[in-house]
């Protein structure tokens, strides 16, 4: 593969075990600015970044993260949130009076703010840092709004930690995508038949039955605590736009 930016999106993988190594200045400076190169609706960039620099914040992150206690080691953390306050305060400079902001300005807010975080994992990885996504800190909306200050029409929706990774996470394998043919659609949405379903699962289930791991995953994720909890804070954070 010669084209360096795809090569490097098929060589990107989570990485939850970082070095000591520092993330210099220049390189963090140059993953923020990427962020903000990204994609915008009405270039309005549509999202703020928290720059997590406080190591007990760090700690109460992780923790509030389903104890995902790897991320206070993180050399770098970015909470990406999208923003549908700071326009309001925008108008409201010019004697304007807008309007409450509503469902579709929070998920237009959404795609902002993933835009850009990924577009800082992109250049992270060109300058051979890793990250991973923690999309657990939609959780626990009360404390996450206190722990971050976060005023109405604030939602964190994704946080992200950098770190150089470790000759072991540098070298695991990355977990196998599926087929083209098996995500795309042509023109319209189509579900899939049974055997089309078996079919796609086929040599992703670590050779085991598909019922008998899906009833696994399906127990591990979508019926879990913390999917539970992620709706139900899903609901106080939606409480500001309906």
């Amino acid at each position: 593969m010669t084209n360096e930016v795809i090569k490097s999106l098929y060589e990107r993988k989570s990485v939850r075990v970082f070095t000591d190594e520092e993330i210099s200045r220049e390189d963090k400076n140059s993953i923020l600015q990427a962020a903000l190169q990204a994609p915008s609706a009405g270039c309005q960039l549509l999202y703020t970044i928290l720059d997590i620099t406080d190591e007990n914040k760090k700690e109460k992150l992780a923790v509030l993260c389903d104890n995902q206690l790897f991320m206070a080691k993180a050399k770098m953390m970015l909470v990406f949130c999208a923003d549908c306050r700071k326009w309001l305060t925008f108008y409201e400079e010019a004697g304007l009076t807008p309007r409450a902001p509503g469902a579709g300005d929070l998920l237009l807010a959404v795609e902002d703010a993933l835009i850009a975080a990924q577009n800082a994992v992109t250049a992270a990885e060109s300058l051979g840092i890793g990250s991973c996504y923690i999309g657990d800190v939609m959780e626990h909306a009360e404390e996450m709004k206190t722990l971050l200050q976060l005023p109405r029409y604030v939602y964190p929706a994704c946080l992200l930690v950098f770190g150089h990774p470790t000759k072991q996470q540098k070298t695991r394998k990355k977990p196998e995508r599926f087929r083209v043919s098996d995500i795309v659609c042509e023109n319209s949405y189509q579900d899939k038949s049974s055997a089309q379903i078996r079919e796609m699962f086929s040599g992703h289930t670590d050779k085991k039955e598909y019922d008998v791991w899906m009833e696994a995953f399906w127990k591990r994720k979508y019926e879990s605590d913390f999917s539970r909890e992620m709706n139900r804070s899903m609901e106080v954070y939606l409480r500001d736009f309906l």
